[in-house]
């Protein structure tokens, strides 16, 4: 909805935006921007805004004071991916990202491959992207980049946002069970990703990993759209081999031929994958291999994907994204193939609604193998306990009450040449910046 916000005003909106709870980096983006932000949901803010359209996003509910007024007076009122779809979309080459891992960081490398050939393309992205500093942006062309979220657009619209993208390139990254507010099963979820397939045209293109037989079921319901597979598996049309254990550098394979090196900063298995992904469709809006080789050797991170924080005397902070376990593996593996041997301290708060469930409860003892400590807040909205969780871990697992335990608890664990990784969906009552902090007052 930040990033929405940010397309209104640059298409001559005057926009203002009301949330429970605005953290950095999304409230620091906006505020530069010139958007005024209003803590809460009074109705009191109508009768001085006056507002011609109100956008609601998908965390509002019936109930909430706000939509209430929006709907007793008959204001007009719309969905974010509805209101990009008609004042944004229109006539543009999309180029969507999809999965449940990974569409924040392939959206970010897609756009800066396209800005990096010269393309000034627009974009929407569920993140901060460093190499533009903002999430968000209508560009200069016909093209524009989005992160195609599978959650669902409104209270009014249960439809999957995606479906209002209308991509002519697509990727679909991955698909695992998630979002189990909305969602029953992981047929509900393959439901919608087909609804997305049948969107695309017979001249566009979907670039798929095939290693992901959930996507493969959902191809196999209908697909009039060429398809090119990627995989670490040199069968398929993209692959890759890699020349580094951590992800740093690797060969990109199309058809089994060696187009070059990606070599750049960023580490983990999965960012090679998704680094593919993006050349492939990349490549479909007519970027060269060869350039978007060298646009990634460029490409800096997203803000909150494994963005090192701060090194005090030699303890390295990183503030990661992760909230399934898939995404925690993935992340912690990364991390481990880059370090070593040398000490990891995972810091974790279940906060998705899903994580809140209890859905994945039993699957996260396993997920934080590579570190060598977990510390879990079990905040009072888990239901399940954390201890029982994560009883079967093979590494020392600490559960407390309050994050200012876990920050004293951290800097009496830390040693200089360790590695702290903070994993989180949410705000995580700034532990990040209170950390450095302590660790500072040494």
């Amino acid at each position: 909805m930040g990033g929405v916000a940010l397309l209104a005003r640059e298409k001559g909106f005057k926009v203002t935006g009301c949330d429970a709870a605005v953290y950095p980096p999304m409230s620091t983006q906006l505020e530069e921007q010139g958007i005024e932000l209003i803590q809460g949901y009074s109705n009191e803010q109508f009768s001085f805004l006056q507002p011609d359209l109100v956008v609601i996003g998908n965390a509002m509910s019936r109930g909430n004071e706000a939509v209430e007024y929006v709907l007793n007076n008959n204001l007009a009122y719309t969905s974010g991916p509805e209101f990009v779809s008609r004042y944004v979309l229109q006539d543009k080459w999309v180029l969507a990202v999809a999965g449940t891992h990974g569409k924040t960081t392939t959206s970010s490398m897609l756009a800066w491959i396209l800005e990096a050939a010269g393309m000034k393309p627009g974009f929407l992205i569920g993140g901060v992207a460093e190499n533009f500093s903002i999430s968000a942006r209508l560009g200069d062309s016909d093209f524009f980049v989005i992160e195609a979220d599978e959650y669902d657009t409104a209270f009014f619209d249960k439809r999957s946002k995606f479906v209002h993208y209308r991509p002519r390139s697509l990727i679909l990254n991955n698909l695992e069970f998630d979002h189990a507010d909305i969602f029953k099963d992981l047929h509900a979820i393959q439901t919608q990703f087909h609804h997305l397939v049948r969107i695309v045209p017979q001249q566009g293109l979907i670039v798929c990993n095939s290693d992901e037989e959930n996507l493969s079921e959902v191809l196999a319901q209908g697909c009039w759209t060429p398809v090119e597979n990627f995989s670490q598996n040199s069968e398929t049309d993209w692959s890759f081999n890699l020349r580094n254990p951590d992800g740093s550098s690797f060969d990109v394979l199309l058809n089994n031929k060696n187009l070059g090196s990606v070599v750049w900063p960023i580490i983990g298995l999965h960012n090679v994958s998704n680094a593919i992904s993006a050349i492939a469709a990349a490549r479909h809006a007519g970027v060269p291999v060869s350039e978007s080789i060298q646009a990634l050797s460029e490409f800096k991170t997203v803000k909150r994907r494994m963005e090192l924080l701060g090194d005090i005397s030699g303890i390295k902070v990183y503030d990661d994204f992760a909230h399934h376990p898939t995404a925690i593996e993935t992340t912690l593996h990364g991390l481990r193939q880059k370090v070593g041997k040398e000490k990891i301290i995972a810091i974790l708060e279940p906060r998705s609604n899903t994580m809140k469930l209890g859905v994945h409860k039993d699957t996260l003892a396993a997920s934080v193998q590579h570190a060598d400590s977990l510390l879990v807040l079990q905040s009072p909205d888990i239901s399940w306990s954390a201890d029982s969780a994560f009883a079967q871990a093979k590494i020392p697992v600490l559960v407390f009450q309050s994050v200012e335990d876990i920050i004293e608890s951290v800097v009496a664990l830390a040693k200089p040449g360790d590695h702290i990784l903070i994993m989180s969906n949410g705000g995580f009552e700034n532990i990040h910046q209170r950390l450095l902090q302590r660790l500072e007052s040494l």
